[in-house]
């Protein structure tokens, strides 16, 4: 049985999709957007949801909650735009929510209170940094399903989210087969030659090999 796009993604990392996108001339890969706990690898489809600091006008939805209360399969990761710096857009009773609906994660361009609650339940989050501050009555969504901006990156529904400890990076779903295939074989020639340099053969020989001039241009 052929594997699913989604277990090839969690094959590779961040740091060979990265590679990947600047060969093929894409954006997606990000800078700021860390684990906020010692969460592994993620791998999922985006829901998308757009954030805003709250107006005096009357506030439409409800943040972020609607969005989990959707969801019925079982790839999707939260991708959660316009956080306000040092104010919370994630908190540990949205984690339960998204957690009872088996989320993957969330990514969120923003701040995350109550990370301990997140981490006690094993829920994934990766964004900007943690706050004790509320976002209540500071932040409102004002969009879910349409494409954001994440750390300059845009990302619309359904685009494929990879984030690991080095970061997190954003595939276009028409671009995610192609992205992930030369993704496999730049970490196949990565393993190659760390491999090689195991088995005692010099990096300056190394460095007249196919594979090392393949990658030396992206360390």
């Amino acid at each position: 049985m052929s594997k699913s796009i989604l277990d090839r993604l969690a094959s590779v990392d961040t740091n060979s999709v990265s590679d990947a996108l600047d060969i093929l001339g894409l954006a997606g890969a990000t800078y700021g957007l860390w684990p906020l706990w010692g969460c592994g690898k993620i791998v999922g489809r985006a829901s998308t949801i757009q954030l805003a600091a709250k107006t005096a006008a009357k506030q439409t939805a409800h943040v972020i909650s609607p969005v989990i209360e959707t969801i019925v399969t079982e790839d999707r990761v939260l991708v959660i735009a316009g956080g306000l710096h040092g104010v919370s857009s994630w908190g540990d009773i949205l984690a339960n929510a998204a957690e009872f609906r088996q989320v993957r994660a969330s990514v969120i361009d923003g701040m995350c209170r109550d990370i301990d609650g997140s981490e006690q339940i094993a829920y994934p989050v990766f964004g900007r940094g943690v706050t004790m501050i509320s976002g209540r009555n500071r932040a409102m969504q004002i969009s879910a399903g349409a494409p954001v901006m994440m750390a300059g990156v845009e990302v619309s529904e359904d685009d494929y989210v990879i984030a690991d400890r080095c970061g997190t990076a954003f595939i276009a779903a028409e671009r995610v087969t192609e992205v992930v295939a030369l993704a496999e074989t730049i970490l196949a020639e990565q393993d190659k030659i760390i491999q090689a340099i195991g088995d005692g053969v010099p990096l300056s020989q190394l460095m007249k090999t196919g594979e090392f001039k393949k990658v030396a241009a992206y360390p």
